[in-house]
């Protein structure tokens, strides 16, 4: 597992150079890619690619307006994303930018997520980090809504435990799946401006950094193992 550190790059271009590196990796083939959280954001930027994407998401409106508006998507399906279709082995790569976080029953929609990659395949996961002091402003400050809601339009955060940098480390461990990339960064710190930020070095201090205050955000890139011997969904 590699250390947390800061990108060179922004994470948009991080999963869609490991995206494109995968997919000619494996010229000639058709890339298949679900977008878990295609109600929000934009997809990796591989329209010069063969690939087809699948956009899943939960039914709200303005989730609904995202998803139709985009032109990357061949399908989507939104609804309950614990039975939405999620076909067993059928994606070369899922993408879930800020998906984990705001969604219940968050494991549950992870093990379908992950039982829908192949073997091999590469899981693109961005999320709001719960064990950080932000995570922590996030969840119990009143408005905690309206703030998530204007930090780039992202819809609000469930944080359920697993919501996390050591929740996505465990539950990696667990399904043994293998985290080749992290990296953090400090966007919606940022967005929410220089009184959250403080606050945030406060709880850090008093926290002892059990709770970071330096970012607010995490980005995995993780690997499906192809051994069929490997403890994998």
């Amino acid at each position: 597992m590699t250390d947390l550190r800061t990108p060179p790059v922004n994470d948009g271009d991080l999963f869609s150079a490991r995206a494109r590196q995968y997919a000619l990796e494996r010229r000639g083939q058709t890339i298949e890619i679900l977008e878990a959280g295609c109600g929000w954001g934009h997809g990796l930027g591989l329209t010069d690619l063969d690939c087809q994407v699948v956009g899943v998401d939960a039914d709200l409106p303005a989730l609904r307006a995202h998803a139709e508006a985009r032109t990357d998507l061949h399908a989507r399906h939104l609804g309950d994303l614990r039975t939405v279709p999620m076909p067993p082995r059928t994606y070369d790569i899922v993408h879930a930018p800020y998906l984990i976080e705001r969604v219940p029953h968050a494991e549950l929609v992870l093990d379908r997520i992950v039982a829908a990659l192949k073997p091999g395949g590469l899981l693109l996961v961005r999320l709001r980090d719960r064990g950080t002091a932000y995570g922590l402003v996030d969840r119990l400050l009143p408005g905690r809504q309206r703030r998530a809601r204007n930090a780039g339009g992202l819809p609000p955060a469930v944080y359920d435990e697993i919501a996390s940098r050591k929740g996505m480390q465990w539950y990696c461990m667990m399904r043994g799946l293998v985290i080749t990339e992290e990296h953090a960064s400090a966007q919606m710190l940022t967005a929410a401006g220089r009184a959250t930020a403080t606050l945030c070095r406060l709880i850090a201090a008093v926290t002892r950094d059990r709770l970071p205050g330096g970012h607010s955000e995490v980005a995995m890139v993780i690997r499906k193992p192809e051994s069929r011997f490997a403890r994998v969904i």
